[in-house]
C-alpha cells in the first residue's frame, strides 16, 4: 500500500477519542487540506494498558462507521520487532518496525563485502544529493547493515502473512544515541534497497532532542537543515534507487514540536514533498486536560493522575527514559497541585505554542503516566464519557490547530 503525502500518526491510548481525532481531520479537509489518519499503538502500550491490537483495530473501525469518515486510514503496529509482530499481524495494514537492538551489530563478513560493493557508486560526484564519503559508507556498513537485514528479515515474515498490497512499512532508526548524516541516510538506503523493502516511510534519528508532550530541544536551523537534505535524499532513493513513490521521512514523538512545524511546512511545499508525523501521546494528555477543565469530579480525577504518578515516577519513566528529561526539583509536589483550581491545572498541563504556564517537567511526567489511568480501569474510561464534551474538545483542538494546520496548510 501506498500513504498519501501526508499522514499524521494519532495514538489513542484508551481506544475512546477515534470520533474527536477524525473531526480534526474533517476540519483540515474543511479548511483545503487532506492527510491519511494512522492510529498507531506500540507493544510497550498494550502491555502496559492491558489492551491488544484488535482492541485498537476495533475501535478505529467503529470511529471510522460512527462518523462516516471517508478519507484514508490504518491502524499502525508501532515499534514492533520479529519477537513482538505476531498479534499485530491479523488487526494492522501499518508496521513500524524498530531495529534499535540491531543498531551497532556487525553484518557477516560476506554481507558487509557484498554492501561496499553495491555502495561504491556513491563516492561518484552527483551521485546522491549530498557528497558521500568512504567513511560514510564504512560506518553503515559496520553500524547499521545488520540493522537493515534484520529489518528485512521482519518485513518478509509479515508479507508471507499478510496479503500483497495489503500494508505499509516504516522503518524506525530514530532510537539512537547520535543522528545519522545524510550521507549515512543516503549509504543506509541503498542497503534497504538492497534488501527490497517496500517503505513508505523513513524514521531517521535527527539532530536536537525529541522528548515526550514539549517543544524541541536544539539547533532549529540545523534539524532544518538536516530535514531538508534528508527529504531530498529520499525523493533520490524512490527515483534512482527503486524504493517505492511517495517514500517519505517520518518524524516521531513529533508532537508538540511547534518551533519546526513552519520550516518543514516551507521544505515540503518547496520540494513538493510528504511527510509522516507521529502525535501520538498528546491525545492521552488532552483527555486529562478535558477532565481537569470539565471541574468537579473530573479534576479530582486528574489530580489523583498526578499524584499517583509523582510518587511511582522511576517507573514510570523507565520505559521512555531516552525520551523525557524530567528535573524532579520544579515537578510541583501533590500536596499544593490538590489546592489548585481548574484553570491552574490545565494552564499547567496544556501546551499552546510559547505558553509561558505550562510546565514541562509536569507535562512530560504526565505523558508517561498512563499506566496510572489504565490502572483505574472503568472509573478512568467511565470519567472520559462523563466528560465527553470537554475531553473531545480539547483532543480535536489540539490535533488540527496545533499540529495539522501550522505543518499542512502552514
Amino acid at each position: 500500500m501506498q500513504l498519501s503525502r501526508f499522514s499524521i500518526g494519532t495514538g489513542d491510548r484508551f481506544g475512546l477519542e477515534g470520533e474527536a481525532q477524525i473531526a480534526a481531520f474533517k476540519e483540515l479537509r474543511a479548511h483545503g487540506g487532506e492527510a491519511d489518519i494512522v492510529w498507531n499503538k506500540s507493544n510497550r502500550e498494550h502491555v502496559i494498558i492491558g489492551s491488544s491490537p484488535a482492541d485498537q483495530a476495533a475501535a478505529a473501525a467503529a470511529a471510522i462507521q460512527r462518523t462516516g469518515w471517508d478519507g484514508r486510514w490504518f491502524v499502525d503496529a508501532d515499534h514492533i520487532t520479529l519477537k513482538t509482530v505476531d498479534w499485530f499481524i491479523p488487526h494492522c495494514n501499518f508496521f513500524t518496525i524498530d531495529v534499535a537492538e540491531a543498531i551497532g551489530k556487525k553484518a557477516s563478513a560476506e554481507a558487509r563485502a557484498a554492501y561496499l560493493e553495491r555502495a561504491k557508486f556513491l563516492l561518484e560526484e552527483g551521485a546522491a544529493p549530498v557528497p558521500v564519503t568512504q567513511v560514510d559508507i564504512e560506518t553503515v556498513a559496520d553500524k547499521f547493515l545488520a540493522s537493515v537485514q534484520e529489518a528485512g528479515t521482519t518485513y518478509r515474515y509479515i508479507a508471507a502473512k499478510k496479503p500483497n498490497d495489503s500494508f505499509v512499512v516504516e522503518l524506525s532508526m530514530d532510537e539512537t544515541d547520535a543522528p545519522q548524516t545524510p550521507a549515512q541516510v543516503a549509504a543506509i538506503l541503498v542497503a534497504v534497497a538492497a534488501e527490497n523493502i517496500p517503505l513508505a516511510t523513513f524514521a531517521p534519528r535527527f539532530p536536537g532532542k525529541f522528548l515526550k508532550g514539549i517543544d524541541y530541544v536544539g539547533d532549529v536551523a540545523e534539524f532544518l537543515s538536516a530535514f531538508e537534505a534528508e527529504t531530498r535524499i529520499v525523493l533520490w532513493a524512490s527515483e534512482k534507487l527503486g524504493l517505492p513513490k511517495g517514500l517519505k521521512l517520518s518524524v516521531h514523538t513529533g508532537s508538540d514540536k511547534f518551533k519546526l512545524y513552519k520550516g518543514i511546512h516551507e521544505i515540503l511545499v518547496r520540494l513538493g514533498a510528504g511527510v509522516h508525523l507521529k502525535t501520538a501521546g498528546t491525545t492521552w494528555l488532552e483527555e486529562i486536560v478535558g477532565l481537569a477543565e470539565a471541574g468537579g469530579d473530573g479534576l479530582t480525577l486528574a489530580k489523583r493522575v498526578y499524584a499517583a504518578a509523582y510518587a511511582r515516577i522511576d517507573e514510570l519513566v523507565a520505559p521512555y527514559a531516552n525520551v523525557v528529561e524530567i528535573d524532579r526539583a520544579r515537578l510541583p509536589r501533590p500536596e499544593d497541585v490538590a489546592a489548585w483550581d481548574s484553570a491552574t491545572f490545565v494552564h499547567a498541563l496544556r501546551h499552546e505554542p510559547g505558553s509561558s504556564t505550562m510546565q514541562s517537567d509536569m507535562r512530560q511526567l504526565m505523558h508517561v503516566g498512563f499506566k496510572v489511568a489504565a490502572e483505574m480501569g472503568k472509573e478512568y474510561t467511565d470519567a472520559l464519557l462523563e466528560y465527553r464534551e470537554s475531553v473531545a474538545r480539547n483532543v480535536q483542538r489540539n490535533l488540527y490547530a496545533r499540529h495539522l494546520l501550522p505543518l499542512i496548510l502552514g
